[in-house]
C-alpha cells in the first residue's frame, strides 16, 4: 500500500511517502520512519520526497520534522532508544538497492557503497546510532 502525506515540515511544505513504521518514544515523540519502493522512489507523486527518512511528529502541536534521511535505495526501520533517552538506534535495510530491487552481482555499488563508502565495497545494512553533541536528550 502506498500513502502519500502532505504535511508542515520545518516551516514549508513538504511531503513523504509510505510511512511504514511508527513509534512512540517514553517522552510522547512519534517516530515516522518510511518506506517508499524504489521502484516508484523519485517518480511520479514521489518524485520530490528523496530517499526514505525518518520524522519526529509533535503529536501535541502537529509539528513534524525530519530527523534523518537514508542513503540511497534504504529503508528506514526499527527504532528504540536507550534508558537515558541520550541514545537513539535506528536500523537502515538494504541500503543501495537499485529500482529493480534486484541487486546486480556485478555492480554490487551501482546504487550505493553506504556506510563503508570505500571503492570497493558494497552497501550493507546496519544500525546507526544517534547522539546529541551536547549529550542532552534525543527529540528536546
Amino acid at each position: 500500500m502506498c500513502v502519500r502525506v502532505i504535511v508542515k515540515l520545518a516551516g514549508e511544505d513538504k511531503v513523504f511517502g509510505s510511512p511504514d513504521g511508527l513509534w512512540f518514544d517514553p517522552h510522547g515523540i512519534l517516530w515516522i520512519q518510511t518506506d517508499v519502493s524504489t521502484s516508484t522512489l523519485n517518480r511520479g507523486p514521489y518524485a520530490k520526497i528523496g530517499n526514505n527518512q525518518m520524522l519526529a511528529a509533535d503529536v501535541t502541536t502537529g509539528e513534524i520534522r525530519r530527523f534523518l534521511t537514508g542513503p540511497a535505495g534504504c529503508e528506514i526501520t526499527g527504532a528504540t532508544m536507550s534508558p537515558d533517552g541520550r541514545s537513539l538506534f535506528i536500523n537502515v535495510q538494504h541500503p543501495g538497492e537499485p529500482a529493480s530491487e534486484r541487486s546486480n552481482p556485478d555492480a554490487p555499488r551501482a546504487v550505493s557503497n553506504w556506510p563503508d563508502f570505500r571503492s570497493d565495497g558494497r552497501s550493507r545494512a546496519a544500525t546507526v546510532v544517534a547522539q546529541r553533541s551536547d549529550g542532552a536528550l534525543i527529540g528536546t
